[in-house]
């Protein structure tokens, strides 16, 4: 614990003194304590010399020097964070023995050399107590390219002290950082990961529900540089996590210089604005995150429309302690979106959008409805693909139907739903509907804005219940989506469990297992394996319910071949003297009124 500067004739009581101050520590993103502050100062009075403290943003003290009145001894600190556009990481605090405690020339000059996170000088005023002011770099630029600084004070020592400095920092160097951007949504977004593992109400463990949210990060396209976990009985009110926990996290915020913390739960408004407040970078949620996601996926304009609404209706109430991600600073995830990209609206425009969308929605779903009356009236079979987000289901449908869906090894790589035709081998048609992935924890507002998507899902005569069974965490997954299906009303529906990627398991018990008391077939979508046996599996279903007839109609019936055709009944069609002859497969309940003209 060396002191640094000119020490020549200092008495030893003294130097123990400044030696002393380098067990002091300051809370991290506070500028200084009162008792730092009192320290420095009782040697300025014994000495009338500057006393300066170097301090790194986890509050510890890196070194102490002692100066004249007109200067102190400011070493060379290497910088401790990457690029020259950043700060260096320390702030210094130094005495003005006079008590004028504004930043002189050759303050500015040594914080704009050694680019501290600030400068301060502290001084005692004969009526004001401790004073003091601060300088700092704004993150913008002069008409000369030089960059600014600003000053902030004499202010009293509690109101310096109340600063918030991490928000500070924060801030000023995400404007150093995007001054050669044209666009600061550009910049990849530094993340760091929070959860809470709350032992006995978690199906998943918080190692396996994290590594999902980090594949959720990835897809936003942020970058990951840090991971956070706390075992609790309940979250904290305030925070969500404990104070020590926001503490460790804020120091991790400094030494990997992230500038977005994403939780792995629902977050309050008031727990994401008090984090915000004392961190100094914006906070998200799972819900924003997927939210976030959903946005970049949206194509067609009922997904677009049922995006902003879920975007409009989970910011509502968080609009008053959005100050980060609302401010020209914000943007990136959690914030873009396919309408507005930032919510700088008051509640009424935002009540006034959110009827509006919802109007338009309304619109979009009778014309829907329309369809759906249509191909009811074909008697066309509906079967949906549902399931776990990047179990295979546009993969699947690609490879059955010969289309081309957008298919990705990503979460949420499908957002609108897609139906396309298929003839089955015993010439059975369906209409084949790939729908959105589920998730765990999948939010509330999302099932509800995307009703209108899901609503193929409750229509459907049948669920292909797609799995991922490559995933070890398969079974997990399964129950995620029959949560979701019971929301929806439909976990009741007739289901094929479809175990998707089977050609990476290898385990001929592994697969028996996973059939074992479901109605189910392994497959791969990728390879083709099984894809015959799936297709007969899904017609001996609707077969099952269907009957089988030969039925010669006189040619003065045609009304009949008529409605057989509207039945979507006819197999085979063959003329014949005698009349029409056609191989039919009718539903049980129409039989006898065909029964009379049946060969057999």
């Amino acid at each position: 614990m060396q002191v640094n500067g000119d020490l020549a004739n200092i008495k030893t009581y003294v130097l123990e003194k400044l030696k002393a101050i380098y067990e002091l520590s300051v809370p991290i993103g506070q500028l200084s304590t009162k008792e730092l502050n009192a320290a420095m100062l009782e040697i300025t009075e014994i000495l009338d010399r500057e006393v300066a403290v170097y301090i790194n943003r986890q509050g510890k003290i890196l070194q102490v020097s002692l100066g004249d009145t007109a200067t102190v001894d400011l070493p060379e600190f290497q910088r401790q964070v990457r690029g020259d556009k950043r700060l260096s990481g320390i702030r210094c605090v130094h005495t003005h023995p006079s008590g004028d405690v504004r930043l002189s020339d050759p303050d500015l000059s040594s914080l704009r050399r050694l680019r501290f996170d600030c400068m301060a000088a502290i001084g005692r005023h004969h009526k004001e107590g401790i004073i003091g002011t601060m300088g700092f770099f704004t993150g913008e630029q002069n008409e000369e390219g030089i960059e600014d600084l600003q000053t902030y004070g004499p202010v009293k020592e509690k109101i310096l002290n109340q600063i918030n400095l991490s928000m500070l920092v924060t801030a000023i160097n995400k404007k150093l950082g995007a001054q050669n951007l044209k666009n600061t949504d550009e910049e990849t977004e530094r993340a760091i990961l929070a959860g809470v593992e709350r032992p006995g109400k978690q199906l998943w463990t918080i190692e396996e529900s994290m590594a999902e949210l980090a594949r959720l990060a990835d897809t936003a396209g942020a970058k990951i540089v840090g991971q956070v976990t706390q075992r609790k009985e309940k979250p904290d009110a305030a925070f969500f996590l404990g104070k020590g926990k926001v503490s460790e996290i804020a120091m991790e915020i400094q030494n990997t210089e992230a500038n977005l913390l994403i939780f792995d739960d629902e977050l309050t408004p008031s727990q994401q604005h008090n984090l915000e407040q004392t961190l100094g970078i914006k906070v998200i949620d799972r819900t924003a995150l997927i939210l976030d996601i959903f946005a970049q996926r949206a194509r067609s304009k009922e997904g677009k429309l049922q995006v902003e609404l879920a975007q409009l209706k989970y910011n509502l109430p968080r609009l008053g302690g959005q100050g980060l991600v609302l401010s020209r600073l914000g943007g990136g995830i959690g914030t873009r979106g396919p309408g507005e990209t930032k919510l700088e609206v008051d509640r009424r425009r935002i009540y006034t959008k959110i009827h509006d969308i919802e109007k338009q929605i309304e619109g979009l779903k009778k014309s829907r409805n329309l369809h759906r009356v249509r191909r009811k009236e074909s008697r066309i079979p509906l079967v949906a693909l549902v399931g776990y987000t990047n179990a295979g289901k546009s993969t699947l449908l690609n490879k059955l139907t010969g289309s081309e869906v957008f298919a990705e090894d990503k979460l949420f790589a499908t957002l609108d739903p897609t139906t396309r035709h298929l003839v089955l081998p015993e010439k059975q048609e369906i209409l084949l509907t790939d729908t959105v992935g589920f998730i765990q924890k999948l939010p509330h507002t999302l099932v509800t804005a995307f009703r209108a998507t899901l609503e193929e899902v409750q229509e459907a005569d049948m669920l292909l219940h797609v799995v991922d069974c490559s995933n070890e965490n398969f079974e997990q997954q399964i129950a995620a989506v029959i949560e979701v299906l019971k929301e929806l009303k439909a976990e009741t529906k007739p289901t094929l469990y479809v175990f998707n990627k089977a050609d990476r398991i290898d385990n001929d018990n592994l697969r028996l297992q996973m059939l074992h008391d479901r109605e189910g077939i392994c497959i791969s979508a990728r390879t083709g394996e099984n894809l015959a046996a799936l297709q007969e599996k899904i017609e001996s279903f609707f077969q099952e319910s269907q009957i089988k007839l030969t039925l010669l109609i006189p040619y003065d019936k045609g009304n009949i071949i008529t409605d057989l055709h509207a039945l979507n009944a006819v197999r085979s069609t063959e003329y014949v003297e005698q009349g029409t002859l056609l191989e039919v497969s009718l539903p049980v309940s129409e039989k006898d009124k065909y029964l009379p003209y049946s060969k057999e």
